[in-house]
């Protein structure tokens, strides 16, 4: 059987294992690459983040017994942590600067985790508002500041989670050209390892998905960012990322890996699923978990991880090879622990999705 054969039989066996996971057909008719992504973040340690920040390490230096244990499921490991508009306050350098001590403790070779999301200032529900030449260029100074602050850190970074809200927004170039401002600047770092948002298996249509990843500045990254806010399989989002990495390929942007969320989709289900059941719930607040027999709700997924093809993690055969070879890491940049997935903290939440977990 020839190498191409093999790749197309791979391809198509991915392709029926998305549909029946997720409802949807991506296409990951990926061209021949040399890379092989997995192994971009195996060096280096990758230590919980040890401050306030979230709600999550007070809450867990706060309980005792059964709670305590509980919550060191999300306090003990890594978790990527978000930098919004409210640090648009010309010291972003220095915010930055401090997170990254704070998740290093002095090891200069450990990772840290961070999200940028600056691109709706008053909250997505404005992504409608015009967006003023001054706004543009303090979003620019932002990432400038922000990009001053890693400096020749290592991080892992993902780059505007929930970019694919800009569709039903405000002239949505305007912002994709905001987000390729920040993809050069911060995919030019030395040690950072940038991911830009492509939206969840169950979003946007590849082709979509394809649009918004060129003209936002993929180019200049590493790779993409896939499920921040929706709970698919991830065996979807392999697929589906595969296939964005075939369309990449086919237009010359080659050599991209993937990263995706696993913090909430322990138990996936696709906004569809979601819709019918509950079509008045608030999609960052949906249904937790009260069983670990329970399916269809929100729970801890696989663990932060560049283990990504491990059998533990119980992926279709066909899944777990494209994992080995397009998927950089699993982290955890959803929230589920807060309201949301925004703010604040919920100590319920936190406590319900990491009784609930099959991944304990």
């Amino acid at each position: 059987m020839t190498r191409s054969l093999r790749t197309g039989l791979l391809l198509l066996t991915l392709a029926l294992v998305v549909v029946a996971s997720s409802g949807q057909f991506a296409a990951a008719h990926d061209q021949v690459s040399a890379r092989t992504p997995r192994h971009v973040l195996d060096d280096g340690p990758w230590p919980p983040f040890v401050a306030s920040w979230d709600g999550v390490d007070q809450a867990y230096a706060a309980a005792t017994g059964t709670d305590k244990a509980l919550l060191a499921r999300i306090a003990l490991r890594p978790r990527v942590i978000w930098f919004t508009s409210g640090t648009q306050n010309g010291h972003a350098d220095d915010t930055v600067r401090t997170r990254i001590q704070q998740f290093q403790q002095g090891d200069p070779n450990a990772y840290a985790q961070l999200a940028i999301f600056g691109m709706y200032p008053k909250g997505e529900s404005h992504r409608k508002d015009p967006i003023s030449a001054a706004q543009q260029a303090r979003y620019r100074a932002w990432i400038d500041q922000i990009a001053a602050g890693i400096g020749d850190s290592k991080v892992i970074l993902v780059l505007e989670p929930d970019l694919a809200v800009a569709w039903g927004g405000w002239h949505p170039s305007v912002r994709f050209a905001m987000a390729a401002y920040a993809a050069k600047v911060l995919g030019a770092l030395p040690n950072t390892k940038t991911y830009l948002d492509g939206s969840d298996a169950d979003w946007l249509k590849p082709a979509k998905a394809f649009t918004m990843l060129r003209d936002a500045g993929i180019s200049y990254v590493d790779g993409i960012a896939l499920g921040a806010t929706h709970y698919s399989s991830v065996a979807g989002n392999i697929g589906f990322g595969a296939g964005l990495i075939g369309r990449l390929n086919a237009a010359g942007i080659k050599g991209k890996g993937l990263v995706i969320d696993t913090a909430d989709n322990g138990r996936a289900f696709t906004t569809a699923q979601f819709r019918k059941r509950f079509p008045t719930m608030p999609l960052g607040n949906a249904n937790l978990c009260r069983s670990r027999s329970e399916r269809q709700c929100v729970t801890l997924g696989i663990p932060p991880t560049t283990d990504v093809a491990s059998s533990r993690w119980h992926l279709p055969a066909a899944a777990a090879k494209l994992a080995d070879r397009y998927v950089d890491a699993y982290l955890w940049f959803g929230r589920p622990w807060l309201y949301e997935q925004a703010a604040p903290f919920e100590l319920k939440r936190a406590l319900a999705v990491a009784s609930t977990t099959p991944f304990s």
